[in-house]
């Protein structure tokens, strides 16, 4: 059962790799570049808990907390930094 759901982890996060990596490439906008990048962490994220079931060591699992952490902080800086180059477009009319 392990088996079964540790490979079916890894071809849905190698699916999500290959999905992201067309959005950074063809993404118009730089919005669009950080949810691809936010999904190149999520995906980290998913292989090492597959790496974790496969050798039923929890070290795996320290690294992604360690990559869920560190992906959050990056996608928040990201994302302000998109907002300070173009104030414009980041933000709609408010009222």
């Amino acid at each position: 059962m392990i088996a079964w759901a540790t490979t079916a982890l890894v071809v849905a996060s190698l699916l999500a790799l290959a999905l992201a990596s067309v959005r950074i490439v063809v993404g118009p906008t730089h919005a669009d570049r950080i949810v691809a990048l936010d999904i190149f962490l999520a995906a980290g994220v998913a292989l090492a808990v597959a790496a974790s079931l496969l050798t039923a060591r929890t070290v795996f699992l320290d690294v992604a907390i360690g990559l869920a952490l560190v992906g959050f902080v990056g996608t928040i800086g990201w994302a302000r930094l998109v907002q300070k180059a173009d104030p414009d477009d980041a933000q709609e009319d408010r009222p």
